[in-house]
């Protein structure tokens, strides 16, 4: 149950970010401001969470701060601002197809770094996950006016895919010494912290002055998106493992495409849900034991 509810919040934020595109104003919302109220709505409940959970607690030792810190840095500032510029050039649909693909990334990543066995059942699984997005990517060409603009997308929300992959080799172990909520807390502020402190590089404060409806979508996104649903993940990761995970979050982007075709009015066509289709049935052939 907390695998679903982490996998619906995480699906509804990609509508989220394209409806607070869609808001009329006279200042740019670009990604990085966007990801900025995101952060700053989810900063203090993060802040309380750290600060409470490190009551009686062991102090992190250096190696256990720079682990955190490299973490963070992977798993929700570059996957989510990887992601955030992607969904500016493709579909909430397609966006949420490649991201579905980081347990088949996790695993040649931990083929590549560990040497865990590729099984024929697991390249296999790889393939059809591939051949999935294939298929989106080509329902998106047939409808897009601008074939350029989807390969930038996506080769953004791959990136995004490939950042938190990498975060998910790490996490487990770490949860495993310090805690579910207190690693969770402390990851989502060392990616607040290093996102506020990319905004003030290249942004003006001022950029914050965005219409009431964005900084409602950007509330929702921070609570709905951001702050129930990772410590939902963290939590079904302690209670069931990272795959069985991952293997629930395969039905995210089912849940997209309908919430696409509902709120955004993103058209829906065979080849979309035959990928859809084609992804789903990749991850599970790979968390099936």
């Amino acid at each position: 149950m907390l695998a679903l509810v982490a996998a619906v919040g995480f699906s509804f934020k990609a509508i989220l970010v394209k409806l607070a595109y869609a808001v009329p104003t006279h200042i740019e919302l670009s990604a990085l401001t966007l990801l900025a109220l995101r952060m700053l709505y989810s900063l203090p409940v993060f802040a309380w969470i750290a600060w409470r959970e490190a009551q009686n607690r062991t102090p992190l030792t250096a190696r256990q701060w720079a682990i955190v810190t490299l973490l963070g840095m992977l798993g929700y500032y570059g996957a989510s601002l990887f992601d955030f510029i992607g969904l500016q050039y493709i579909s909430a649909g397609l966006e949420r197809l490649v991201l579905a693909v980081y347990p088949t990334l996790t695993l040649l990543l931990s083929a590549a770094f560990f040497g865990e066995k590729l099984t024929g059942r697991k390249l296999a699984a790889c393939a059809i996950c591939y051949l999935g997005i294939g298929a989106a990517f080509m329902h998106d060409l047939n409808f897009a006016a601008d074939d350029h603009a989807i390969w930038i997308g996506c080769g953004f929300v791959f990136a995004s895919a490939v950042s938190y992959a990498l975060y998910l080799l790490g996490t487990g172990p770490m949860i495993a010494q310090v805690g579910a909520q207190r690693f969770t807390a402390l990851a989502m502020l060392v990616s607040t912290a290093i996102m506020l402190g990319h905004f003030l590089a290249v942004t003006r404060v001022a950029a914050l002055a965005q219409p009431l409806q964005t900084h409602l979508l950007a509330l929702c996104m921070a609570l709905f998106s951001t702050i129930i649903p990772v410590f939902a993940l963290s939590s079904a990761i302690r209670r069931i493992g990272a795959p069985s995970s991952a293997l629930i979050g395969s039905t995210g982007p089912l849940i997209t495409i309908l919430l696409g075709w509902w709120l955004l009015h993103e058209p829906v066509s065979i080849e979309q849900l035959g990928g859809m289709v084609l992804v789903a049935g990749g991850v599970m052939l790979i968390g099936r034991r």
